[in-house]
């Protein structure tokens, strides 16, 4: 089983990662065997892990760990997120992830939405069976219901030039920052920890999230796709306009209109312009002096928890995820 090297430091992390892998896969039970197989292969497909990773150590927050329990939050949250990645596969035409053929890619469209929402049946069958209260299971579902909204927002604000800061960062905090903040918060809530140090948990996993996105937007302009395991500036062709591009256009939106109004039809020539024009009004410099700002309040909400070895390796990951060494 291959777990991402960024673990390698911290190995019995690692190995608790391993577990994760093993019981959603131990769920995966499909007639068709050709089917099952392929979700299989999608559960080993070379993500990082950082929800379930964030969970697990956030699971040491409270004084009632329970190791088997820890893990399984872990793993239903980890089958959120790949279920909402193959269904922004499908949304975003995108053709590989983690250097992979995505599911529709490889089938087509109706297949990859059916295996997405089979995903989220595993999550909640997890969920039903590990989570101590119903309470919790429907703190879940309401988290669910704002990453699909944020889902929604970025799908309806494609090739609208207009988005703004504000606008953009309301998507982020549903479609990204919300599932790092639960699976902080769901860690820590199922460790018996006290309210506040929950709620810690929570902002630290919000504020994760969006320097994660925003620095991920950063290396869509930046990045190389052996890098990403995505096409470069692949935002823009479809229309998703993030935050370098908005602050750059803040500063002078008429030169980058007769471009945008291109849509689907931007050529090579064109987004090596509309990436020159970024440069020229410090678009990306300016999203990386936000994202370092969110790292520093996530930074703020981890010190105020409890003390113990997971806050030594929180911090590691959160330092390594905005210089982007993983």
């Amino acid at each position: 089983m291959r777990i991402h090297q960024m673990w390698d430091t911290h190995p019995n992390l690692k190995a608790d990662l391993a577990s994760v892998l093993e019981l959603i896969e131990s769920h995966i039970r499909v007639r068709d065997k050709k089917v099952e197989t392929t979700l299989k292969e999608l559960v080993h497909s070379g993500g990082k892990l950082l929800r379930p990773a964030f969970s697990l150590l956030c699971s040491q927050v409270g004084p009632e760990h329970n190791k088997d329990k820890s893990i399984a939050v872990a793993a239903a949250l980890e089958t959120l997120h790949m279920a909402t990645l193959v269904h922004d596969d499908v949304i975003d035409e995108s053709d590989t992830r983690h250097g992979r053929a995505t599911l529709h890619t490889q089938y087509d469209n109706k297949f990859a939405i059916y295996s997405g929402d089979y995903l989220f049946c595993i999550c909640f069958n997890i969920l039903s069976r590990y989570a101590t209260s119903l309470a919790h299971l429907e703190f879940n579902s309401r988290s669910m219901e704002k990453i699909l909204g944020g889902e929604l927002a970025q799908l309806n604000s494609r090739f609208k030039p207009s988005v703004s800061v504000k606008s953009y960062l309301s998507r982020v905090a549903g479609k990204t920052a919300q599932l790092f903040a639960i699976s902080c918060y769901s860690g820590a809530i199922e460790s018996g920890a006290k309210r506040a140090d929950a709620m810690n948990a929570w902002n630290m996993g919000h504020y994760i999230g969006m320097a994660f996105q925003i620095k991920d937007d950063i290396l869509d302009y930046n990045g190389e796709q052996v890098t990403l395991g995505k096409p470069v500036m692949n935002d823009i062709r479809q229309g998703v306009y993030t935050l370098p591009l908005i602050y750059a256009m803040q500063e002078n939106a008429s030169a980058f209109m007769p471009l945008l109004e291109k849509k689907e039809a931007l050529t090579d020539d064109d987004m090596v312009e509309i990436s020159e024009l970024i440069s020229r009004y410090r678009g990306v410099e300016k999203a990386q002096a936000l994202a370092e700002r969110y790292t520093q309040k996530a930074k703020k909400h981890l010190n105020r928890m409890p003390d113990g070895e997971h806050k030594a390796i929180l911090l590691d990951i959160m330092t390594r995820l905005l210089d982007r060494r993983v």
